[in-house]
C-alpha cells in the first residue's frame, strides 16, 4: 500500500546499504500507522548524514546548524504545540557539537521526539571518530586508536530523568517502528537511541556487530523503575533493546509557560499586540 510520506522528489545521497534507510522506512510507517498526515509533522535537524532525513521525507522540516536541532525544535513546539516534533541527528550532531543542548532539552521536558542515529563515526566528514567510537577504535584521525571513554547517552538520560529512553537497532525495522509509535504518543521528551552501521567509514561497528552486541529486554520488564534502567544501561557491553525508562510524571515544557496558563490558543494563531510589544521595547 501506497505511503504517502514517499512523495518526495529529492535524490537521495546516502550509501547504498547504510543504516540510515532502514530508519526512514521505520519512521514512514510508525507515521502512517498513527493516521498521521505530512501537515501534521515537522522534522528538525541539524548536519550529517543522519541530518539529511527530513529531505526524503514528505512533510514539514526546518534545518539548522550544526548541533542545534533541539532547541529550534523546542521553539516551534512553543509556538505551535498541535504539531508532531521529531528531531533526527547523528552521534556528532547530537552528543558533540549539540551535547549541552540535549542535556538541557531533557531538563525542559517538551513534547518531543529525538531519534538519534548512533553509528559509532562522522560519516559526512569521511570517518572521523565520534564521541560514541569504542576506546581503540582506529580511523584515518585517530591512526592510533581512540583513547577517550566513549559517551553513555542511555545512562545520562536516565540520570537526569529523561521521560521516555528506549534504545533500538535501525535494522529491525518492525520493533524500530513500534518504539517510534510509542514515543510519538509519549507526553514529554522522548529519547531514541537507534544503532545503525556506517557501510562506508566503519568497518567494526556492523550490522552483525549490533545484532550480536545487543539483547532484547525481557517481556515483564518495568521501565518505570529507574534504579533497574540506569543498571542496565551502566554498562554497555551490550544494549539493551527496548523501552528502557519511562516517567510519564513529569510537567512538559511549553504547557507550563505562562502563555498558555490562562489561554491554549498557539501562540501561531493568535494576533499580534503591536502596543504591548512596543510598551517592552521601551526605555
Amino acid at each position: 500500500m501506497e505511503n504517502i510520506f514517499d512523495k518526495t522528489y529529492v535524490e537521495n545521497t546516502w550509501c547504498p546499504g547504510c543504516g540510515n534507510f532502514p530508519i526512514l522506512t521505520s519512521l514512514k510507517k510508525a507515521c502512517k500507522e498513527l493516521n498521521l498526515k505530512p501537515k501534521d509533522i515537522i522534522i528538525v535537524s541539524g548536519i550529517g548524514q543522519a541530518a539529511k532525513l527530513p529531505h526524503f521525507f514528505k512533510s514539514h522540516f526546518f534545518n539548522g546548524l550544526h548541533g542545534r536541532a533541539l532547541p529550534a525544535a523546542t521553539a516551534i513546539k512553543v509556538v505551535n504545540p498541535e504539531m508532531k516534533v521529531i528531531v533526527v541527528g547523528g552521534d556528532g550532531d547530537i552528543l558533540a557539537e549539540g551535547g549541552n543542548h540535549f542535556l538541557h532539552t531533557i531538563r525542559r521536558n517538551p513534547d518531543i521526539t529525538l531519534l538519534l542515529h548512533n553509528n559509532m563515526v562522522y560519516g559526512l566528514t569521511k570517518g572521523q571518530a565520534s564521541p560514541t567510537s569504542l576506546v581503540g577504535f582506529k580511523t584515518p584521525f585517530q591512526v592510533d586508536g581512540v583513547i577517550e571513554n566513549p559517551i553513555n547517552p542511555l545512562s545520562l538520560a536516565i540520570s537526569q530523568d529523561s521521560s521516555f529512553v528506549a534504545c533500538t537497532l535501525a535494522a529491525d525495522v518492525e520493533k524500530t517502528k513500534e518504539i517510534i509509535k510509542q514515543a510519538m504518543l509519549h507526553k514529554g521528551f522522548s529519547f531514541i537511541f537507534i544503532l545503525q552501521p556506517c557501510v562506508s567509514f566503519n568497518k567494526l561497528n556492523t550490522y552483525q556487530w549490533f545484532k550480536e552486541n545487543s539483547f532484547p529486554l525481557p517481556e515483564n520488564y518495568d521501565p518505570h523503575n529507574k534504579e533497574e534502567a540506569l543498571k542496565i544501561t551502566l554498562n554497555l557491553e551490550k544494549y539493551p533493546i527496548g523501552v528502557i525508562y519511562k516517567n510519564e510524571k513529569r510537567t512538559v515544557f511549553e504547557e507550563e509557560l505562562s502563555v498558555y496558563k490562562k489561554d491554549k490558543t498557539p501562540l501561531y494563531k493568535r494576533k499580534l499586540n503591536e502596543e504591548k510589544l512596543w510598551s517592552f521595547l521601551k526605555p
